[in-house]
């Protein structure tokens, strides 16, 4: 007879982690085990410094309210399929909260001796089991925890068994052939007018010898043969073959084991065969598709926008798969980031040839926002900036001029290969964002001197720069402009931290997400501006007052900030933790809508994905105060 008592233990579980990673037969043997607690309204269910239960708890119906014993401050809320009591069990430390029914309240007791052993044999409860110990302290980036949490970027799964031995290679059937007697003049002609590397040499119908563009470098243009002798005296004899149901693993091995470029391929694998085809190494390169080194060797290549729109479709299909196989987070952004920089330094390549002539001064393309601090993972709106060379006066607006309109080539190629059009205009082709090097002082001095809500807008976009393409020394000059500027106004700082204090909190009263109470994205959850913004408006308000240029990723940034300043060294490691974290999130809603992943429609989200996106809350609310405190922020005259 079944126990249906267990069976709606079970059911209710299976929606909640870490049960739903156990497998039915395991959910239904804990359920057995699971102990029905009913608590009235302000009932106790453990106080502070109580020994800890031989259970943790679920919410099955109501809610717990956490505080400090003799404290009316509620400090977190459970509901529905939230686990709580479970820290103290892993610590073999008394409780450090006390635990009350907020209403009345079904509990569901679960032995931790009949869970534990579950979470021994299963990866994902034994990765949930370590987030919760972490999730009640300050930094679940720590060395205890590292390469454990969700988006901290320290470890990857196994990757997806999609076996590369077992998946066939494409190659080339038009082959391109001459004799032995061939002379190597007529078979440099034939190579070069069907644009192959290599020729494959014949007789009686059977391959015997290859000839390639490394063959000629090395043996004809160094004058060591003639031109005039035949094909046999530098063809490459006896030759390697392989079977045509070459795997790509195989073809990658074979070229690895005999340093060879290229690999004739028989009917039946042996040279006693007739050539069906040929398979060169960027054959291979091309098969393994999404590979960071071709796709940069391709966008190097590109020859117009439209070609490079294509490859960046392959960036995606990289980067999904990047997420999908769990790749650190820190280690995606660069890659995406380095192959983002490089289609935009192409697309500036091809703008200026296109020009009617070389630029007048030397000059720098600025990408600013999230493409400047490299976490511009999706296609998302382009913000840049030139800085040109100082001009004569009489000059300036005739130089100004030629990079506008190198600006507008480049800025509508952006757009062709993806890049949205910033719909503030914060780009280059804006005169506002074309200057010299001595205006942008100017400008950025007086964003400092007198910063009001728009000064402090465009510095938040602006000092995230990153040197896309041109001069260095330019950035460098303006930056020690920037950083002197500062310190001559320190109060620039406050306005800044007062400005990255305007984004409201994450999360309201009782942890519910804050969300859009009107306009298009009613009832949706603003991740940019509620959490993501938060975290990055600190770092760079924090990185800026110690003077620190060419870090721009918020991550690296609080990483810097860890070692700068070791009293803090936990919370900055926990913001960094943090905003890998968010990014990740915010990367995979992205992909999943084909959106920009910013607004997030908290129905389409599961419990699992709630708790680790509350989890960055608590960190964002302490770099908050962290931020208020440092600079003053309550004593700003608004």
């Amino acid at each position: 007879m079944k126990n249906t008592i267990s069976e709606r233990v079970a059911d209710f579980l299976k929606s909640f982690p870490p049960f739903n990673a156990l497998d039915s037969k395991q959910l239904d043997i804990l359920s057995m085990e699971v102990v029905i607690l009913h608590k009235e309204n302000n009932a106790i269910v453990f106080t502070e410094k109580e020994a800890p239960h031989e259970h943790f708890y679920v919410v099955n119906k109501g809610a717990i309210a956490l505080t400090k014993k003799g404290s009316s401050q509620i400090l977190d809320i459970c509901d529905e399929g939230d686990v709580f009591g479970l820290r103290p069990l892993l610590a073999h430390e008394s409780y450090k909260l006390e635990a009350r029914a907020h209403e009345e309240t079904i509990l569901y007791a679960v032995p931790i001796k009949h869970f534990k052993p579950l979470a021994l044999e299963n990866k994902r409860v034994g990765n949930f089991l370590i987030e919760s110990f972490a999730s009640n302290t300050r930094n679940p980036y720590s060395i205890k925890h590292r390469g454990k949490l969700y988006g901290s970027g320290d470890t990857a799964e196994k990757l997806d068994p999609k076996i590369l031995d077992l998946q066939p290679i494409s190659y080339s059937t038009d082959l391109i052939t001459c004799t032995e007697g061939t002379k190597i003049m007529n078979l440099a002609t034939t190579m070069a007018k069907n644009n192959v590397s290599c020729i494959l040499v014949i007789k009686d119908g059977l391959p015997v010898g290859i000839i390639t563009d490394k063959d000629l470098r090395k043996k004809v243009a160094t004058g060591e043969c003639p031109i005039t002798e035949p094909a046999k005296t530098i063809m490459s004899s006896p030759i390697i073959t392989y079977p045509s149901e070459l795997t790509l693993a195989q073809a990658q091995m074979a070229m690895m084991k005999s340093n060879i470029s290229h690999l004739i391929l028989t009917e039946d694998g042996t040279p006693d065969a007739p050539a069906v085809g040929l398979l060169s190494k960027h054959d291979v390169m091309v098969a393994l598709g999404n590979n960071p080194a071709v796709l940069l060797r391709a966008i190097k290549r590109a020859m117009d926008a439209k070609v490079l729109r294509k490859i960046r479709h392959g960036i995606m299909n990289l980067l999904q798969g990047y997420l999908d196989q769990n790749i650190p987070i820190g280690l995606v952004s660069k890659i995406i980031s380095e192959l983002n920089d490089a289609s935009t330094k192409r697309v500036i390549e091809l703008s200026l040839q296109k020009m009617p002539s070389e630029p007048p001064v030397p000059f720098t393309w600025l990408t600013l926002g999230s493409q400047g601090r490299g976490e511009q993972l999706l296609n998302t709106d382009q913000d840049n900036a030139i800085l040109f060379a100082d001009v004569p006066a009489d000059e300036l607006e005739q130089t100004r001029y030629y990079f506008l309109k190198l600006a507008s080539l480049i800025s509508t190629d952006l757009n062709t290969i993806g890049f949205e059009y910033c719909p503030a205009e914060m780009m280059a082709s804006n005169p506002a964002w074309c200057h010299s090097l001595w205006e942008w002082k100017e400008v950025t001095g007086r964003w400092i001197n007198n910063p009001g809500p728009d000064e402090i807008l465009l510095s938040s976009i602006f000092f995230d720069y990153n040197i896309t393409y041109g001069d260095r020394t330019l950035a460098d000059e303006l930056s020690d402009s920037i950083f002197d500027h500062a310190r001559m106004f320190p109060q620039f700082l406050t306005h800044l931290a007062g400005g990255a204090l305007q984004n409201p909190s994450p999360s309201g009263f009782f942890r519910d997400f804050l969300v859009e109470q009107d306009g298009e994205h009613k009832d949706f959850f603003d991740l940019k501006l509620r959490a993501l913004m938060p975290i990055i408006d600190a770092a760079r308000v924090l990185i800026l007052s110690h003077s620190i240029k060419s870090i721009n990723n918020t991550a690296e940034r609080y990483e810097k900030l860890a070692e700068l300043e070791p009293n803090n060294k936990e919370l900055f490691q926990a913001c960094s933790y943090a905003s890998k974290a968010l990014l990740k999130f915010r990367t995979k809603q992205g992909l999943l809508h084909n959106d920009s992943g910013r607004y997030i429609e908290l129905q389409r989200l599961n419990k699992e994905e709630k708790i680790k996106l509350k989890r960055t809350f608590k960190t964002i609310k302490e770099i908050q105060s962290l931020i208020e405190i440092r600079f003053q922020v309550k004593n700003l005259i608004r």
